[in-house]
């Protein structure tokens, strides 16, 4: 073993050399499934097949001789073969118990490898991420989950460790950190063994920076990630895998720029080529590694996937002469970080710590996190950030919480939301049980908040060295255990004690102690509160001039709680007190950063009451403040006045105006004007209205303007077209340039069309010309319409996953007729991967390109039609897919499990003495009386803000800074057409539920009675989850419904509903009419009230239909969050992905005979406007995703309903592995 003094010799003499990839070397040895088992694990029920770690138990001789070639080649670190040797990557395979043997064994054979060597050999016990995060949500659905906790990697950890350490490891690597928090586990795990072996075991970490972004996987940048890991004192710092040296460059440059360590670099050879293999030369390589070595920004080099020994003999060969990298000298900074980094110096300007996100101090927050509405709570954070907070404080203690609990929650959800988690997380807490939670969840390196020698020196001592292990900065409040520091003399002799412990019996680092001398409310009306803001900003002056490197901070809004609810006093207060206390040392603060007022712009007579107040002038400086405080309330209320003064200005001013504003009222006379005052009507077209147009489609792409303005818009420019195009016929004067002509349409099977729409208005306001072909239209006629229309682009649109195969089918027969119009794919199913991986290839003529939303459309198609860019856009296009091909070929995903092992992880209820509610009828029937005004309280309205593309939750949308004019006018304009639905009766609420006898058989199918008759049944073959789910079961909807052999009598039940009948009419009239506005209004609004409805019926079936839950009482927000007991799963949604089951559902709805709802060949409903599905009541019962499925399950499926494979494969195909 080598000690971390001698290690960093070693790097001060000369540029070591890693080995290259294991992985690579195993590869190329073509293995089978008999080399994986050995005889040890022969009759494993696993397969064991690519388990490389394995094989140092299997195939130890052939781990051993791969060590040999890279020590001839030259290395002088190897490392040891047990990259995926922990419990959670081995429990893929069942082979969790083994972790400790695959790690002692690891070590053993490359140790014995290197002693066979002349030359002393390091052998690096690797450490690798795991196949799970810690800090990401498996579950797009529920942000705040994880399949992996802090506790449990830690724990794996230290496994692993001491297997590596007792098997003769010289050094410990981290290596291909992809997630930070997983990292930090692990070094927490490493700390632990350095305490218990009272030996500094040297300690490389390498993470990944997995694209251009120049970010690791769970997003943070280089120095973030230097930052968080920097605690744990290595030897060496640097990156690894994903890419190759050359895309490393930049990042390895900035690494080695602020790194005051050692730098490493062990990168694959190149990327990958269309087939997954690595290419690039040894020579290639260590050409790169040369340039990186004689720049000086590495100590460390070696290779990762695709390198062999002869890449390491090059770059041996290439560094013989070269001296290694000097680290710089770097000053004491305070770095934290969240996605990104925040260093504070002396220099440093004023940090603002956001207080808004504490329970204690934010009633708004308090009720958000008591009522459980997680969204809005992130928003208070979020409006933080935006404010210029550089630093969030988060504090749950309140009685009635559960602030744990609370803690763990909401920083889960917080990670997921970089506009807040960039900055770092201050975790504020007097339960160190709620700080420690929170220090298990953050990747970052945050702030504890705080500790104190309140409950002695031992207890401090050791909360400190726990901070220390999980690399946090810590707030040391002035506590002892006399009480709190109230005086100046008192504050100076707790914070010199403080310190002094600190720094000299635990090393803590001194830059990453903040203290906070405690503020105080001053004009309270005591004589001996007076001088309290003057002892803190003295304090502040005595830290800094005699506590080197510790920051200051302190709670500055407790300075003005004697004027709580005269906010401009407040904020003067504030600032006037920031302004002394800054100029003192006052290094950050924790503020409202929404409630603060510059200095300079604080009203004189307010300033001057102020600061006789803060820095205690005078005896009747509270008295005066007190007496003037109420006129200095204002109030910002303004009234709004109409303003024509637009009208005043030219024609074609005129005319932009109204496009931009969509005001209607007057285009038609300005049209008219322009008309009379231009050569010919066509040039009205092409001057003022293109003018106002393109001006339109700027500020839509600069992001000034937002869809539903962008849709007005249009309506306005149509209505003035409609003017002219009489006046244009009649002087056969119609030669007008376009942009191109798209032809549009929904393909076959689907009826969903509010997307395509949108994109179609957004479109004809940059001037292309639209063919909307509309919805359910085959491959034939799309491709004849091309043809015959001449058209320059097409654009496929779908909603559901049978859509996907009808995409390929369209471009396949484009390809036959040997076409080349490019083809645009959109809507809510398609995706970039699935394009790349299913439609492009399909297409080899021409490209087809996904576009994620309509806002992206417009520039597309004007990439597509821009000399010049045209080519080399569509060239990159075609190398990104290569690249996404290629990535999901690489993605080395769990193995699925067999049928019968996801079978055996079923979700195990207890049965015993459950008794299911009887439904109040069984049959189908059909559901009468339910009014659009009765739908109206349960719309869900941020969806319908988001089918807009206005981002945001309602009602806090209406509100918001950027897009809350537009939203405004949205809904008021949605009001009103609900108004005139409601009125007219423009739409019908119609459907149908139906509730049957049910019981579970063969473990995934549920058997339905549908009537009195025993033998009339009809059999649901539902999905069960295959993939690998670590400690949770393998979900299948079948496990909510009792088992036929419990003996007990179970239900399900099932529904279709539609508010759509009419609305394609009325759609159709609008669109006659130029308005394009209401017809996609109209479609958006029957879309929300069909889900209204269906939230609304499961009410009533939950409180009455069913009745087993008839005590309920939940909120719209409630139904929104589904809060509810019991779940109304989709088919062709993530629980029961196969549409196909529809046809199940609807015959025992019998939804011919009872509503006019009606299924597509591929098992879409028409009209668009309508929701079906099942209803499963069992307490336990909830949403999940099914995912991908394996050939076995297929096959099951296809004999249980006697149907062909082919047939089930179709069906099936988006989940088969």
């Amino acid at each position: 073993m080598i000690s971390k003094s001698n290690f960093d010799s070693l790097l001060q003499r000369k540029v070591l050399v890693l080995d290259g990839a294991m992985g690579t070397m195993i590869q190329s040895h073509n293995l089978e499934e008999s080399d994986f088992r050995g005889t040890k694990f022969s009759d494993w029920h696993i397969d064991l097949k690519g388990n490389n770690d394995l094989l140092s138990l299997t195939r130890p001789e052939l781990i051993s001789s791969i060590h040999e070639s890279f020590i001839k080649a030259g290395s002088d670190i190897i490392e040891t073969n047990t990259f995926n040797s922990n419990s959670v990557s081995q429990s893929d395979y069942g082979l969790e118990e083994h972790a400790y043997d695959l790690n002692f064994q690891g070590a053993k054979i490359a140790a014995e490898a290197a002693s066979k060597s002349s030359k002393k050999i390091l052998v690096a016990g690797v450490l690798g991420p795991t196949n799970r995060t810690a800090s990401l949500s498996p579950d797009v659905s529920d942000p705040a989950a994880r399949n992996i906790s802090f506790d449990e990697l830690k724990q794996d950890y230290q496994i692993c460790i001491n297997g590596l350490m007792d098997g003769g490891a010289d050094l410990l690597l981290i290596e291909t950190i992809f997630d930070t928090l997983n990292a930090k586990a692990a070094i927490y795990a490493y700390l632990d063994k350095c305490e218990e072996m009272q030996f500094d075991i040297p300690l490389m970490i390498s993470g990944t920076i997995t694209d251009a972004s120049g970010r690791t996987l769970s997003g943070q940048t280089v120095e973030a990630f230097w930052n968080s890991v920097k605690h744990s004192k290595p030897n060496s710092i640097g990156f690894n895998c994903a890419l190759g040296a050359e895309q490393l460059r930049p990042h390895i440059k900035k690494i080695s720029e602020i790194a005051n360590i050692a730098t490493s670099l062990h990168p694959n050879a190149g990327l990958p080529n269309e087939m997954g293999e690595y290419e690039q030369s040894p020579g290639d390589m260590a050409q790169h590694i040369e340039e990186f070595c004689n720049e000086a920004y590495i100590n460390i080099v070696g290779g990762c996937c695709g390198t062999t020994p002869d890449h390491i003999k090059a770059i041996v060969t290439k560094l013989e002469n070269i001296r290694p990298r000097i680290p710089p000298i770097t000053e004491n900074l305070t770095q934290l970080s969240g996605l990104d980094a925040l260093n504070i110096n002396e220099d440093s300007l004023f940090i603002n710590v956001g207080e808004r996100a504490n329970v204690t101090g934010s009633k708004k927050f308090a009720r958000l996190i008591k009522e459980k509405e997680y969204e809005e709570a992130l928003e208070v954070a979020r409006e933080q950030v935006e404010q210029g907070a550089q630093i969030i404080d988060i504090n749950m203690d309140e009685g009635m919480l559960d602030a744990k609990e609370e803690m763990q929650h909401f920083l889960k959800l917080l990670a997921t939301e970089p506009a807040i988690s960039k900055v770092p997380v201050m975790i504020d807490s007097s339960k160190w049980e709620v700080i420690e939670e929170g220090l298990k969840i953050l990747q970052g390196k945050c702030i504890v908040n705080s500790i104190s020698l309140k409950e002695g020196t031992e207890e401090f001592l050791n909360k400190a060295n726990i901070c220390r292990k999980y690399g946090a900065s810590i707030i040391v409040m002035l506590f002892d255990e006399e009480g709190q520091a109230d005086s100046l003399e008192r504050r100076k002799t707790i914070s010199k004690k403080s310190y002094d412990l600190l720094t000299q019996e635990l090393d803590y680092p001194s830059e990453d102690i903040i203290i906070d001398p405690n503020v105080f409310a001053v004009a309270t009306g005591l004589e001996e509160h007076n001088n309290y803001a003057v002892d803190f900003i003295d304090s502040c002056k005595y830290i800094k001039n005699n506590l080197p490197n510790v920051k200051i901070s302190g709670g500055i809004s407790n300075v003005s709680f004697s004027f709580r609810g005269n906010d401009p006093v407040r904020e003067a207060m504030h600032s006037v007190f920031l302004y002394y206390a800054i100029k003192n040392g006052l290094t950050m603060g924790i503020v409202n950063a929404g409630q603060l007022i510059v200095y300079e712009e604080i009203e004189p007579e307010l300033k001057k009451l102020v600061e006789d107040v803060i820095l205690n002038k005078n005896n009747d400086a509270t008295e005066n403040l007190v007496s003037k405080a109420s006129e200095f309330l204002k109030s910002n209320s303004k009234q709004e006045e109409k303003d024509l003064s637009w009208r005043d200005t030219n024609v074609g001013e005129r005319i932009s105006y109204a496009l931009v504003n969509g005001i209607n009222k007057y285009i038609v006379e300005d049209a008219e004007e322009a008309r009379l005052n231009f050569p010919s009507p066509i040039q009205v077209i092409e001057g003022p209205l293109m003018d106002g147009m393109n001006l339109v489609g700027d500020l839509f792409g600069e992001g000034k303007m937002f869809l539903p303005q962008v849709v007005k818009s249009a309506r306005v420019m149509k209505e003035a077209v409609a003017h002219l195009v009489p006046f244009i016929e009649a002087s056969k004067d119609k030669k007008s340039m376009t942009n191109g002509k798209v032809v549009m349409a929904t393909v076959k099977g689907d009826v969903h069309d509010i997307g395509k729409n949108i994109v179609g208005v957004i479109l004809q306001c940059n001037n292309f010309e639209v063919i909307d072909l509309g919805v359910m239209v085959t491959a034939e006629e799309i491709i004849e319409t091309a043809i015959k229309e001449k058209a320059d682009f097409i654009g496929l649109s779908g909603l559901i996953t049978p859509s996907l195969d009808e995409m390929i089918n369209v471009v396949t027969e484009m390809d036959r007729k040997d076409m080349d119009i490019p083809v645009l794919i959109g809507g809510a199913t398609t995706s970039k991967a699935h394009t790349a991986l299913k439609i492009e290839p399909a297409y080899k003529k021409g490209q087809t390109i996904h576009v994620i939303d309509a806002s992206r459309s417009v520039g597309v198609l004007q990439n597509l039609v821009t000399e010049g860019i045209k080519d080399q856009y569509v060239e990159g296009i075609k190398k990104e897919y290569e690249q996404t091909r290629l990535r999901l070929k690489n993605s080395e995903g769990k193995p699925l499990l067999r049928l019968e092992v996801a079978n055996q992880n079923k979700h195990q209820i207890d049965w015993s003495g459950y008794s299911p509610t009887k439904p109040s009828f069984l049959g189908a029937k059909k559901l009468e009386g339910i009014t659009v005004k009765e739908l109206r309280k349960y719309i869900d309205w941020s969806i319908f803000f988001r089918s807009w593309d206005l981002a945001g939750r309602f009602p806090e949308i209406l509100e918001d800074e950027k897009v809350g004019k537009a939203a405004k006018s949205l809904y008021q304009d949605a009001k009103k057409m609900l108004d005139e639905i409601q009125e007219n009766k423009l739409i019908t609420p119609e459907g149908v539920i139906g509730f049957w006898e049910a019981n579970q058989v063969r473990e995934n199918d549920i058997l339905i009675t549908k009537s009195k008759d025993p033998k009339s049944t009809i059999t649901l073959n539902h999905l069960r989850q295959q993939k690998p789910q670590g400690i949770r079961p393998n979900f299948c909807l079948s496990d909510f419904i009792a088992p036929e052999l419990s003996g007990i009598k179970d239900y399900i039940g099932g529904f279709a509903v539609s508010t759509g009948n009419g609305v394609a009419e009325k759609c159709k009239e609008y669109e006659s009419n130029n308005d394009d506005y209401s017809s996609i209004m109209l479609k958006a609004i029957a879309d929300r009230l069909a889900e209204a409805m269906a939230e609304l019926v499961h009410e009533k079936v939950r409180k009455e239909y069913w009745g087993y839950a008839k005590e309920e009482n939940l909120s719209n927000e409630d139904l929104i969050k589904e809060k509810y007991t019991g779940i109304r799963p989709a088919p062709g949604y993530p629980a029961c992905p196969d549409h196909s089951e529809k046809l199940k559902l609807f015959s025992l709805l019998d939804s011919d005979n009872l509503t006019k709802i009606k299924l597509t060949e591929n098992f879409a409903m028409s009209p668009a406007a309508s929701v079906s599905g099942w209803y499963f009541s069992h307490p336990e019962s909830k949403y999940f995703g099914v995912g991908k499925i394996g050939m076995d399950q297929v096959e099951r499926i296809a004999e249980q309903r006697s149907e062909g494979l082919e047939t089930t494969k179709k069906f099936l195909k988006p989940n088969l592995d």
